[in-house]
């Protein structure tokens, strides 16, 4: 099944991200993902939506600037989602992840650690120790040389591939994957910079974790103008910026909307 939406500081806390905390002995839905998941400047993301509409406790597992490594290295995060009746997967990008050419923190995932052997062979001229984060590190490489950097690219997506089988496969109860993005999983990288969050995910990609999943939803929702600050959002004066990175509060209307039937219909 394939339901397909677009449209135009938290106050409480679950585990990890905001939606309020909850008891994990009645029946619940997990949420595994990154930055839009766990909510960050917004003062209710989906899952604490979801809450109020499904009836039923959402446990927030998502993480700032998170890849796959963060959730397969937390047993924790693995068993609460083992024993929650559904838990919605987030599509995540395939940068922030140890690979063949770079290693990253094993919780922090957006933090560049250390660069291989392989990637110092394909840029013999730049110095790792420049970077810290892995969004850095791959815009400079995409600019010194992107005939090189669709090698890295290719491994990326290759890791990320692998990476979300083993994850979908550890979840032994039914699934949702969630597209929630400001662009189609279609959209062609830019011939400038990285192209949109998640990054470097294609639609051949999404289509390839279809099968492991009970049902899929596909949210696209622009981004805010920079000079309008909807309601529903919270931060300091010092994170504007940063805030107007995030997708806004209605994304995440959007995205509630979206998954509340499929969740309903695999929660019985």
């Amino acid at each position: 099944m394939f339901n397909r939406f677009s449209g135009g500081a938290a106050t409480e806390r679950s585990l990890t991200g905001p939606g309020g905390r909850l008891s994990r002995d009645g029946p619940y839905c997990a949420f595994i993902g990154a930055t839009e998941t766990h909510g960050k400047f917004i003062r209710r993301p989906y899952p604490a939506l979801l809450r109020n509409s499904l009836g039923i406790g959402c446990v927030n597992l998502g993480c700032v600037n998170a890849g796959l490594d963060r959730f397969l290295n937390d047993p924790e995060v693995q068993r609460v989602a083992g024993r929650a009746v559904v838990t919605v997967v987030a599509v995540m990008g395939a940068h922030n992840q140890s690979n063949r050419y770079y290693t990253v923190h094993p919780r922090r995932n957006d933090r560049f650690i250390r660069a291989g052997a392989g990637l110092q062979s394909l840029y013999p001229r730049v110095d790792f120790a420049d970077f810290h984060f892995t969004r850095h590190l791959l815009g400079v490489l995409r600019g010194r040389d992107p005939d090189q950097f669709v090698t890295v690219l290719a491994e990326l997506r290759t890791a990320w591939i692998a990476r979300m089988r083993v994850l979908l496969g550890r979840i032994e109860t039914p699934t949702v994957l969630l597209w929630l993005s400001a662009r189609w999983p279609d959209a062609v990288m830019p011939r400038q910079g990285l192209g949109g969050d998640p990054l470097f995910i294609t639609r051949a990609m999404v289509d390839e974790m279809r099968p492991l999943v009970s049902d899929y939803v596909e949210c696209v929702v622009p981004r805010m103008p920079a000079d309008r600050v909807p309601a529903g959002m919270v931060f300091a004066d010092a994170e504007r910026t940063a805030a107007m990175q995030v997708l806004p509060p209605e994304a995440h209307r959007v995205a509630a909307e979206a998954l509340v039937g499929p969740l309903r219909r695999l929660a019985v």
